[in-house]
Formats: structure tokens, C-alpha cells, sequence
């Protein structure tokens, strides 16, 4: 990883890096942060004349070299000091709260629309909806396009930034040119890695955020944060890991709730850690107290399924939604527990 003395080197500067890396069949990843431009050595950086010549540079502070197989994510990056906003938040600064409806129905817009002014009014920054949904059965309904528009409707109308979920490079794109300015990769696509670097190109000149969900199966903590880095090592850094459950569940839990490793993750990366209590419980009556205890954890955020009105919802939201009232006393215990822990 190389760091320049500026904050960003100019065109010939990286060119002439960029020329010495390529004669090590490297190249050169620059990484727009918040404050300063890093520019990863994508190949084996381990050679020492290549690293000697790039240290001889009179513009280059240093070259960092992380053992890791996160470079990026890892913590000891000088990433370490990125910070991602989004909602007028900044995560790890206030506690982020994305919510809305698990799936759009395109023939109820209304209730999408409600329920967007009412986690507005709850106290969320950003609202989710589901425009496409992976389904287990193929015979249940997996979503419409047209939802598309009415999600970009409700941005329009709350004013707040909004969350998609995307399965493929089609709904990639379709979610870009729409100006969704948070895509969601869910469980089953998390180790997906074609789509994952997908994402990485596509949004590695745009200020979009990405929130990498935690797969069902997933193993090593190692393995989520590399995930991220598919996305990361394309140039925005902009990624905040999502723990959801995983398998196998305990009985009457939709799955085994997992918000107990946001300390895990935040030993080994610097990225934020937003916490899905809806999936991991899969029960409205249980999904405040899984919230509460993700914000214990140290989660910067929480995203959580509401519905202003569940019974007519689609998708989980009957089940798991949580209606305004009960997501704004949520949302206003989580705050009360996230600035507790800070005064500590």
C-alpha cells in the first residue's frame, strides 16, 4: 500500500508508480478516502527492488505492508481513519438506523409510501424496501422492477436516502441509474464474489455505499471481511459489514443470532458494523431486544423491518415487521444505550 506525502499524487506522479509496479506485473488501486487518496499494489508486493524504487520516490511517505488477507478492511490500513455517512451520519459518530419494509408490493404503493414518512418520523436515516427478492421457492414472488420507481418516490417525498437490495449486474445497474445511493448485498449473495467485484467496479467512482450482509452459512470472521474487500479493492471504501443470523437456528429463532461478534469484527477491521436484528430473530416480539443488545455490542447501527402496517405487508414484513410505535421507542432506547456506552 502506498502513501504519498499529499493527499493525492497527480497524474504523472501516478503514472510513473504505476509504470514501476507494471514492470513487477503489478498495478496500482487508488482508494479514495475521506481524507486522503491510498493507493493499493494489486499482485505480489513483496518483491524488495520494487519497493525500494517506489521508496526512493521524493513524493512517497512510505509503502505499508499489511499481512493480511484483508489489506484493505484490516484495521492496521490506513483506512483505519475512513469514515463512511450516509443520512446525515456519520458511523461511529451517531448510531445509524435504516428501516422500511422487507419487500415493495407494486400494487399497494401507499403502504410503502406511509410507512417511509413514519420511519422518518420514528427517527431512521435511511429507509430499506425491496424492490427484487431471492426467494427460496421459486413459485413466490421475487419482486417487480416497477418497485424501482416507487422507492426512488419515497427519497422524493421523506427526503432520506434509501436501501436496495441488488441480485445480479442487471438490478446493478437498473439501482444505479436510479440514483440508489445504498445498495444491499444479502445472505445468499454474500460469497458470491463475480457479483461482489461487480459492485466493487461499479461503484468505485461514486460516493454509494454498500451494506455486505453476513451469509447464512458463513465461517471465519476472516471470510466476511474478505467479502468486503472484493468490493473495497476496486476503490470505495465505502462498505459497512451486516451480521443477520446465520445457521443453524435455535428452535423458535429464524436464525442464530449473531450480533455478539461486532466485537470480533471490529478487533480485526475498521469498517462499521450495522446490525440486522429483523432477520436474526424473525419475530416482531423479539426484535427490540436484539436491537438493544447489538448496540451493546458496539454495532454503529442497526437495520431494522417496519411496516405501518405488517398484517398487509408481503414478504417477512408480516411476521417480523415492527410497526412505528414500537420502532420508535426502539429506536429511542438504542440511543439512549449507544450514548450510555460512549460516557462510559
Amino acid at each position: 500500500m502506498i502513501l504519498p506525502k499529499s493527499n493525492r499524487l497527480t497524474d504523472a506522479q501516478l503514472a510513473e508508480i504505476t509504470a514501476i509496479v507494471a514492470e513487477f506485473n503489478c498495478r496500482v488501486q487508488p482508494i479514495i478516502g475521506a481524507v486522503r487518496t491510498i493507493y493499493a499494489i494489486v499482485g505480489d508486493e513483496r518483491d524488495e527492488l520494487m519497493i525500494n524504487r517506489l521508496e526512493g520516490l521524493d513524493y512517497i511517505e512510505r509503502i505499508d505492508r499489511i499481512q493480511s488477507p484483508f489489506k484493505l478492511m484490516d484495521r492496521r490500513s490506513d483506512l483505519a481513519t475512513h469514515r463512511i455517512a450516509i443520512g446525515g451520519v456519520t458511523l461511529g459518530e451517531q448510531l445509524l438506523v435504516i428501516a422500511g419494509q422487507c419487500t415493495i408490493d407494486p400494487k399497494n404503493p401507499n403502504y410503502f409510501y406511509e410507512t417511509a414518512a413514519a420511519v422518518k418520523e420514528a427517527g431512521a436515516h435511511v429507509i430499506r424496501g425491496g424492490v427484487w427478492k431471492p426467494r427460496t421457492n421459486p413459485y413466490s414472488f421475487q419482486g417487480d422492477a416497477k418497485s424501482l420507481d416507487i422507492l426512488m418516490e419515497a427519497h422524493r417525498r421523506t427526503g432520506l436516502p434509501v436501501d436496495a437490495e441488488v441480485m445480479d449486474e442487471r438490478q446493478l445497474a437498473s439501482a444505479l441509474d436510479a440514483g440508489v445511493p445504498m445498495l444491499q448485498v444479502g445472505a445468499r449473495n454474500a460469497l458470491n464474489y463475480s457479483l461482489l467485484s461487480a459492485i466493487g467496479r461499479a461503484v468505485a467512482n461514486r460516493p454509494t455505499v454498500v451494506l455486505l450482509k453476513r451469509s447464512l452459512h458463513m465461517g471465519p470472521l476472516a471470510e466476511f471481511i474478505s467479502a468486503a474487500e472484493y468490493i473495497a479493492s476496486f476503490g470505495n471504501p465505502n462498505v459497512i459489514l451486516c451480521p443477520r443470523g446465520t445457521s443453524p437456528a435455535p428452535d423458535g429463532y429464524r436464525n442464530h443470532p449473531d450480533e455478539c461478534i461486532t466485537p470480533l469484527l471490529k478487533e480485526r477491521t475498521w469498517a462499521p458494523v450495522v446490525v440486522d436484528p429483523s432477520h436474526s430473530v424473525g419475530k416482531a416480539s423479539y426484535v427490540p431486544a436484539c436491537a438493544l443488545a447489538a448496540v451493546a455490542y458496539g454495532a454503529d447501527g442497526l437495520c431494522i423491518e417496519a411496516h405501518v402496517s405488517p398484517n398487509h405487508g408481503i414478504g417477512d414484513d408480516p411476521k417480523q415487521a415492527l410497526t412505528p410505535p414500537v420502532l420508535a421507542e426502539t429506536i429511542k432506547k438504542a440511543r439512549q444505550l449507544w450514548q450510555l456506552q460512549r460516557e462510559n
